[in-house]
Protein backbone atom coordinates (compact mmCIF):
# COMPACT_ATOMS: atom_id res chain seq x y z
CA UNK A 1 0.00 0.00 0.00
CA UNK A 2 1.10 3.42 -0.83
CA UNK A 3 0.10 6.83 -0.07
CA UNK A 4 0.50 10.17 -2.49
CA UNK A 5 -0.23 13.74 -1.80
CA UNK A 6 -2.11 14.66 -5.01
CA UNK A 7 -3.71 17.48 -6.78
CA UNK A 8 -4.17 21.01 -5.59
CA UNK A 9 -1.82 20.31 -2.55
CA UNK A 10 1.06 19.51 -5.03
CA UNK A 11 0.34 22.10 -7.60
CA UNK A 12 0.32 25.09 -4.93
CA UNK A 13 3.46 24.20 -3.10
CA UNK A 14 5.22 24.08 -6.20
CA UNK A 15 3.85 27.13 -7.22
CA UNK A 16 4.77 29.19 -3.56
CA UNK A 17 0.89 29.36 -2.93
CA UNK A 18 -0.03 28.16 0.58
CA UNK A 19 -1.66 24.76 0.42
CA UNK A 20 -5.07 24.82 2.48
CA UNK A 21 -7.01 21.36 1.95
CA UNK A 22 -4.21 18.18 0.59
CA UNK A 23 -5.41 15.09 -1.01
CA UNK A 24 -4.45 12.01 -0.70
CA UNK A 25 -4.62 9.06 -2.86
CA UNK A 26 -4.33 5.33 -1.71
CA UNK A 27 -2.53 2.59 -4.36
CA UNK A 28 -2.77 -1.26 -3.69
CA UNK A 29 -5.46 -1.24 -1.27
CA UNK A 30 -8.63 -3.00 -0.48
CA UNK A 31 -11.65 -1.35 1.33
CA UNK A 32 -11.30 -3.40 3.60
CA UNK A 33 -7.42 -3.45 4.31
CA UNK A 34 -8.53 0.88 4.76
CA UNK A 35 -11.33 0.37 7.19
CA UNK A 36 -8.99 -2.25 9.35
CA UNK A 37 -6.45 0.70 9.53
CA UNK A 38 -9.20 2.26 11.06
CA UNK A 39 -10.03 4.88 8.51
CA UNK A 40 -13.72 5.43 8.23
CA UNK A 41 -15.63 4.55 4.74
CA UNK A 42 -17.59 8.18 3.70
CA UNK A 43 -19.71 8.63 0.33
CA UNK A 44 -21.46 5.69 -1.95
CA UNK A 45 -20.23 7.14 -5.35
CA UNK A 46 -16.75 5.61 -4.77
CA UNK A 47 -14.37 4.85 -2.19
CA UNK A 48 -13.09 7.36 0.11
CA UNK A 49 -12.16 7.20 3.98
CA UNK A 50 -11.71 9.46 6.45
CA UNK A 51 -8.05 8.96 8.47
CA UNK A 52 -8.22 8.10 11.93
CA UNK A 53 -6.55 11.18 13.44
CA UNK A 54 -6.59 13.92 11.10
CA UNK A 55 -9.96 13.04 9.68
CA UNK A 56 -8.70 14.38 6.06
CA UNK A 57 -9.80 12.22 3.21
CA UNK A 58 -8.07 9.45 1.57
CA UNK A 59 -9.54 8.19 -1.65
CA UNK A 60 -8.54 4.53 -2.68
CA UNK A 61 -6.92 4.96 -6.72
CA UNK A 62 -9.69 4.55 -9.52
CA UNK A 63 -10.45 4.42 -12.97
CA UNK A 64 -13.66 5.84 -14.76
CA UNK A 65 -15.54 5.56 -17.64
CA UNK A 66 -18.46 7.58 -19.28
CA UNK A 67 -21.90 5.93 -18.84
CA UNK A 68 -24.11 9.10 -18.89
CA UNK A 69 -24.63 12.74 -19.20
CA UNK A 70 -23.66 15.10 -16.99
CA UNK A 71 -20.90 15.30 -14.52
CA UNK A 72 -22.35 12.34 -12.43
CA UNK A 73 -22.58 10.07 -15.44
CA UNK A 74 -19.65 7.48 -14.71
CA UNK A 75 -18.60 4.34 -13.54
CA UNK A 76 -16.03 4.63 -11.16
CA UNK A 77 -13.26 1.09 -10.47
CA UNK A 78 -11.68 0.99 -7.58
CA UNK A 79 -9.11 -1.73 -7.00
CA UNK A 80 -5.32 -2.89 -5.71
CA UNK A 81 -4.16 -3.24 -9.53
CA UNK A 82 -5.48 0.34 -10.21
CA UNK A 83 -1.84 2.38 -10.64
CA UNK A 84 -0.92 5.74 -9.60
CA UNK A 85 -0.60 6.69 -13.72
CA UNK A 86 -4.33 4.94 -14.23
CA UNK A 87 -5.98 7.85 -10.81
CA UNK A 88 -4.08 10.53 -12.60
CA UNK A 89 -4.94 10.57 -16.19
CA UNK A 90 -8.43 10.68 -15.39
CA UNK A 91 -8.10 14.23 -13.58
CA UNK A 92 -8.58 17.59 -15.73
CA UNK A 93 -5.58 19.51 -15.61
CA UNK A 94 -2.05 18.40 -15.96
CA UNK A 95 -0.70 20.79 -13.30
CA UNK A 96 -3.54 18.83 -11.07
CA UNK A 97 -2.32 15.78 -11.97
CA UNK A 98 0.89 15.38 -10.13
CA UNK A 99 1.81 13.26 -7.13
CA UNK A 100 4.17 13.39 -4.10
CA UNK A 101 4.92 10.41 -1.73
CA UNK A 102 5.61 10.41 2.01
CA UNK A 103 9.32 11.73 0.89
CA UNK A 104 8.30 14.43 -1.03
CA UNK A 105 9.22 12.40 -4.62
CA UNK A 106 7.37 13.82 -7.83
CA UNK A 107 5.63 11.90 -9.92
CA UNK A 108 4.67 13.86 -13.10
CA UNK A 109 3.59 11.14 -15.74
CA UNK A 110 2.05 13.95 -17.67
CA UNK A 111 4.11 16.94 -17.53
CA UNK A 112 2.28 19.47 -15.05
CA UNK A 113 5.19 20.60 -13.96
CA UNK A 114 6.23 21.88 -17.51
CA UNK A 115 3.08 23.34 -17.69
CA UNK A 116 3.23 24.92 -14.05
CA UNK A 117 6.78 26.44 -15.17
CA UNK A 118 4.89 27.81 -19.01
CA UNK A 119 1.66 29.11 -17.14
CA UNK A 120 -0.45 26.96 -19.50
CA UNK A 121 -3.83 25.06 -18.40
CA UNK A 122 -4.00 22.10 -20.28
CA UNK A 123 -6.23 19.00 -20.13
CA UNK A 124 -4.77 15.64 -19.28
CA UNK A 125 -5.95 13.53 -21.81
CA UNK A 126 -9.20 13.41 -24.81
CA UNK A 127 -11.43 12.20 -21.43
CA UNK A 128 -11.76 15.71 -20.21
CA UNK A 129 -14.46 16.39 -22.87
CA UNK A 130 -16.45 13.89 -21.02
CA UNK A 131 -17.46 15.72 -18.09
CA UNK A 132 -18.95 19.19 -18.88
CA UNK A 133 -18.39 20.60 -15.11
CA UNK A 134 -14.60 20.68 -16.42
CA UNK A 135 -15.66 23.57 -18.46
CA UNK A 136 -16.63 25.88 -15.88
CA UNK A 137 -13.64 24.15 -13.64
CA UNK A 138 -10.93 25.52 -16.19
CA UNK A 139 -12.43 29.01 -16.10
CA UNK A 140 -12.30 29.35 -12.52
CA UNK A 141 -8.61 28.42 -12.41
CA UNK A 142 -8.19 30.54 -15.29
CA UNK A 143 -9.72 33.72 -12.83
CA UNK A 144 -7.57 32.25 -9.93
CA UNK A 145 -4.08 32.03 -12.05
CA UNK A 146 -4.36 34.73 -14.63
CA UNK A 147 -2.34 37.25 -12.29
CA UNK A 148 0.73 34.50 -12.14
CA UNK A 149 -0.05 34.65 -16.49
CA UNK A 150 -1.55 31.72 -17.03
CA UNK A 151 -3.49 30.98 -19.90
CA UNK A 152 -6.18 27.90 -21.40
CA UNK A 153 -3.83 25.90 -23.82
CA UNK A 154 -5.55 26.16 -27.59
CA UNK A 155 -6.50 22.80 -27.96
CA UNK A 156 -7.98 22.93 -24.13
CA UNK A 157 -9.97 25.78 -25.12
CA UNK A 158 -11.62 23.61 -28.56
CA UNK A 159 -12.26 20.86 -26.13
CA UNK A 160 -14.28 23.11 -23.96
CA UNK A 161 -16.12 24.57 -27.18
CA UNK A 162 -17.09 21.30 -28.37
CA UNK A 163 -18.71 20.72 -24.76
CA UNK A 164 -20.18 23.87 -24.87
CA UNK A 165 -21.58 22.84 -28.57
CA UNK A 166 -23.15 19.31 -27.46
CA UNK A 167 -25.72 20.59 -25.17
CA UNK A 168 -23.82 18.61 -21.91
CA UNK A 169 -23.54 21.91 -19.95
CA UNK A 170 -27.80 21.33 -19.87
CA UNK A 171 -27.18 18.29 -17.54
CA UNK A 172 -25.35 20.05 -15.05
CA UNK A 173 -27.58 20.69 -11.99
CA UNK A 174 -28.22 23.95 -10.83
CA UNK A 175 -26.71 23.25 -7.29
CA UNK A 176 -23.33 22.32 -9.01
CA UNK A 177 -23.43 24.76 -11.60
CA UNK A 178 -23.95 27.54 -8.96
CA UNK A 179 -21.02 26.15 -6.68
CA UNK A 180 -18.58 26.72 -9.63
CA UNK A 181 -20.11 30.29 -10.32
CA UNK A 182 -19.86 31.29 -6.80
CA UNK A 183 -16.22 29.83 -6.14
CA UNK A 184 -14.81 31.45 -9.39
CA UNK A 185 -16.74 35.10 -8.84
CA UNK A 186 -14.77 34.98 -5.37
CA UNK A 187 -11.21 34.21 -7.22
CA UNK A 188 -8.51 36.90 -7.66
CA UNK A 189 -9.71 38.09 -11.42
CA UNK A 190 -13.38 36.73 -11.61
CA UNK A 191 -13.88 38.74 -15.15
CA UNK A 192 -11.40 36.24 -16.79
CA UNK A 193 -13.74 33.60 -15.34
CA UNK A 194 -16.73 35.01 -17.20
CA UNK A 195 -14.38 35.97 -20.49
CA UNK A 196 -13.20 32.39 -20.95
CA UNK A 197 -16.43 31.23 -20.77
CA UNK A 198 -17.13 33.49 -23.82
CA UNK A 199 -14.34 32.86 -25.33
CA UNK A 200 -15.29 28.95 -25.61
CA UNK A 201 -19.27 29.36 -26.20
CA UNK A 202 -20.28 28.31 -22.45
CA UNK A 203 -21.46 31.51 -21.48
CA UNK A 204 -23.88 31.53 -24.40
CA UNK A 205 -25.22 28.14 -22.67
CA UNK A 206 -24.88 28.76 -19.07
CA UNK A 207 -25.71 32.44 -18.93
CA UNK A 208 -27.31 33.60 -22.09
CA UNK A 209 -28.76 37.16 -20.60
CA UNK A 210 -24.89 37.91 -19.74
CA UNK A 211 -23.44 36.35 -23.26
CA UNK A 212 -26.11 39.33 -24.66
CA UNK A 213 -24.72 42.15 -23.52
CA UNK A 214 -21.71 41.42 -25.84
CA UNK A 215 -23.78 42.08 -28.61
CA UNK A 216 -25.86 44.88 -27.07
CA UNK A 217 -25.72 48.14 -29.28
CA UNK A 218 -25.03 49.89 -26.45
CA UNK A 219 -20.97 50.81 -26.51
CA UNK A 220 -19.06 48.00 -24.83
CA UNK A 221 -21.98 46.78 -22.48
CA UNK A 222 -20.12 43.47 -21.97
CA UNK A 223 -16.36 44.92 -21.29
CA UNK A 224 -18.35 47.53 -18.64
CA UNK A 225 -19.39 44.11 -17.26
CA UNK A 226 -15.88 42.53 -16.80
CA UNK A 227 -14.68 45.75 -15.72
CA UNK A 228 -16.89 46.27 -12.94
CA UNK A 229 -16.27 42.00 -11.61
CA UNK A 230 -12.64 43.49 -11.74
CA UNK A 231 -13.26 46.17 -9.42
CA UNK A 232 -15.42 43.85 -6.96
CA UNK A 233 -12.43 41.69 -6.65
CA UNK A 234 -10.18 44.21 -6.26
CA UNK A 235 -12.21 45.74 -3.46
CA UNK A 236 -12.73 42.12 -1.62
CA UNK A 237 -16.25 42.43 -2.19
CA UNK A 238 -18.40 39.63 -0.65
CA UNK A 239 -20.06 37.08 -2.78
CA UNK A 240 -23.44 38.90 -2.94
CA UNK A 241 -21.99 42.10 -3.94
CA UNK A 242 -19.86 40.15 -6.99
CA UNK A 243 -23.07 38.29 -7.67
CA UNK A 244 -24.89 41.93 -8.37
CA UNK A 245 -22.25 43.43 -10.28
CA UNK A 246 -22.47 39.95 -12.93
CA UNK A 247 -26.16 40.70 -13.24
CA UNK A 248 -26.49 44.82 -13.34
CA UNK A 249 -26.64 45.23 -16.68
CA UNK A 250 -28.90 43.20 -17.48
CA UNK A 251 -31.89 44.57 -19.37
CA UNK A 252 -29.87 46.38 -21.90
CA UNK A 253 -32.35 45.34 -25.08
CA UNK A 254 -36.44 45.03 -24.77
CA UNK A 255 -36.90 42.88 -21.80
CA UNK A 256 -37.27 44.65 -18.56
CA UNK A 257 -34.03 43.68 -16.16
CA UNK A 258 -36.35 42.52 -13.46
CA UNK A 259 -37.39 40.01 -15.30
CA UNK A 260 -33.70 38.62 -16.79
CA UNK A 261 -32.44 38.45 -13.46
CA UNK A 262 -35.12 36.68 -11.69
CA UNK A 263 -35.12 34.30 -14.21
CA UNK A 264 -30.88 33.61 -13.41
CA UNK A 265 -31.32 33.49 -10.08
CA UNK A 266 -34.25 30.48 -10.80
CA UNK A 267 -32.30 29.14 -13.13
CA UNK A 268 -29.09 28.54 -11.04
CA UNK A 269 -31.43 28.39 -7.10
CA UNK A 270 -28.71 31.24 -5.74
CA UNK A 271 -28.75 31.95 -2.22
CA UNK A 272 -31.63 34.66 -1.15
CA UNK A 273 -29.14 37.49 -0.02
CA UNK A 274 -27.42 37.10 -3.47
CA UNK A 275 -30.84 37.09 -5.28
CA UNK A 276 -32.42 39.90 -3.62
CA UNK A 277 -29.33 42.20 -4.13
CA UNK A 278 -29.28 41.56 -7.64
CA UNK A 279 -32.60 42.34 -8.39
CA UNK A 280 -32.53 45.57 -6.05
CA UNK A 281 -29.37 47.04 -7.75
CA UNK A 282 -30.93 45.91 -10.95
CA UNK A 283 -33.66 48.09 -10.24
CA UNK A 284 -32.58 51.29 -8.30
CA UNK A 285 -28.72 51.12 -9.79
CA UNK A 286 -29.79 54.55 -12.06
CA UNK A 287 -31.30 55.70 -8.61
CA UNK A 288 -27.90 55.39 -6.58
CA UNK A 289 -25.77 56.98 -9.52
CA UNK A 290 -28.20 60.05 -9.66
CA UNK A 291 -28.49 60.46 -5.67
CA UNK A 292 -27.73 63.54 -5.45
CA UNK A 293 -30.74 65.02 -7.85
CA UNK A 294 -33.31 62.73 -6.33
CA UNK A 295 -36.63 64.50 -4.69
CA UNK A 296 -36.94 63.56 -0.78
CA UNK A 297 -39.87 61.35 -2.15
CA UNK A 298 -37.87 58.82 -4.26
CA UNK A 299 -35.12 59.09 -1.76
CA UNK A 300 -37.37 58.10 0.92
CA UNK A 301 -38.81 55.44 -1.87
CA UNK A 302 -35.05 53.69 -2.37
CA UNK A 303 -34.74 53.56 1.80
CA UNK A 304 -38.10 51.87 2.38
CA UNK A 305 -37.45 49.17 -0.31
CA UNK A 306 -34.21 48.15 0.91
CA UNK A 307 -35.91 48.01 4.72
CA UNK A 308 -32.85 50.36 6.13
CA UNK A 309 -34.27 50.05 9.26
CA UNK A 310 -33.95 46.54 10.11
CA UNK A 311 -31.46 45.66 7.12
CA UNK A 312 -28.61 48.25 7.07
CA UNK A 313 -26.59 45.70 5.99
CA UNK A 314 -27.95 45.02 2.39
CA UNK A 315 -28.33 48.79 2.06
CA UNK A 316 -24.37 49.24 2.31
CA UNK A 317 -24.24 46.03 -0.16
CA UNK A 318 -25.85 48.26 -2.57
CA UNK A 319 -23.71 50.91 -2.02
CA UNK A 320 -20.75 48.91 -2.62
CA UNK A 321 -22.23 47.23 -6.38
CA UNK A 322 -23.27 50.77 -7.44
CA UNK A 323 -19.65 52.07 -6.34
CA UNK A 324 -18.27 49.32 -8.15
CA UNK A 325 -19.82 50.45 -10.97
CA UNK A 326 -19.30 53.78 -10.99
CA UNK A 327 -15.47 52.85 -10.43
CA UNK A 328 -15.62 50.87 -13.57
CA UNK A 329 -16.92 53.91 -15.70
CA UNK A 330 -14.44 56.73 -14.71
CA UNK A 331 -11.53 53.99 -14.76
CA UNK A 332 -10.36 55.45 -11.82
CA UNK A 333 -9.14 53.06 -9.17
CA UNK A 334 -9.09 56.02 -6.52
CA UNK A 335 -11.39 58.07 -7.44
CA UNK A 336 -14.11 59.64 -4.99
CA UNK A 337 -17.82 58.34 -4.58
CA UNK A 338 -20.12 61.26 -2.79
CA UNK A 339 -23.51 59.02 -4.03
CA UNK A 340 -22.34 56.13 -0.93
CA UNK A 341 -21.70 59.10 1.11
CA UNK A 342 -24.80 60.64 0.89
CA UNK A 343 -26.66 57.60 0.47
CA UNK A 344 -25.48 56.42 3.72
CA UNK A 345 -26.53 60.14 5.31
CA UNK A 346 -30.06 60.04 4.25
CA UNK A 347 -30.23 56.26 5.63
CA UNK A 348 -29.16 57.44 9.37
CA UNK A 349 -31.57 60.40 9.03
CA UNK A 350 -34.26 58.25 8.48
CA UNK A 351 -34.02 55.68 11.10
CA UNK A 352 -33.14 58.42 13.69
CA UNK A 353 -36.46 60.00 13.07
CA UNK A 354 -38.05 58.22 17.02
CA UNK A 355 -41.84 56.80 16.63
CA UNK A 356 -42.25 57.23 20.11
CA UNK A 357 -43.60 60.88 20.52
CA UNK A 358 -45.94 59.76 17.53
CA UNK A 359 -47.01 56.90 19.97
CA UNK A 360 -47.27 59.32 22.86
CA UNK A 361 -49.89 61.48 20.11
CA UNK A 362 -52.16 58.31 20.60
CA UNK A 363 -51.52 57.60 16.64
CA UNK A 364 -51.55 54.00 16.44
CA UNK A 365 -51.87 51.15 14.06
CA UNK A 366 -51.85 51.75 10.04
CA UNK A 367 -52.03 55.77 11.06
CA UNK A 368 -48.62 55.38 12.76
CA UNK A 369 -46.88 53.91 10.04
CA UNK A 370 -47.99 56.48 7.78
CA UNK A 371 -47.31 59.43 10.34
CA UNK A 372 -43.85 57.94 10.70
CA UNK A 373 -43.57 58.06 6.46
CA UNK A 374 -44.48 61.66 6.67
CA UNK A 375 -41.65 62.58 9.26
CA UNK A 376 -39.26 60.88 7.83
CA UNK A 377 -39.58 62.38 4.28
CA UNK A 378 -39.58 65.74 6.34
CA UNK A 379 -36.43 64.88 7.73
CA UNK A 380 -34.90 63.80 4.50
CA UNK A 381 -36.29 67.13 2.68
CA UNK A 382 -34.42 68.76 5.93
CA UNK A 383 -30.94 66.69 4.89
CA UNK A 384 -31.57 67.57 0.87
CA UNK A 385 -31.63 71.19 1.81
CA UNK A 386 -28.94 71.01 4.36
Amino acid sequence: MQIYKVGGAVRDRLLGRPVTDIDWVVVGATAEQMQSLGYRPVGADFPVFLHPKSGEEYALARTERKSGRGYGGFVFHASPDVTLEQDLIRRDLTINAMAEDEQGRLTDPYHGQDDLCARILRHVSPAFAEDPLRVLRVARFAARYAGLGFTVATETLDLMRQLSESGELQALTPERSWKEIARALMEDQPQVFVQVLRDCGALKELLPEVDALFDVPQPDAGTHTLSVLEQAARHQQPLSVRWACLLHGLGKGQTPPQQLIKTVNERFKVPRDCQELALLVGQYLTHAQRALELEASTLLELLQSFDVYRRPQRFEEFIAACEMDARARQGQEECSYPQGDYLRGAAETARAVAVQPLIEQGIKGKELGEALKAERLKALQTYKGS
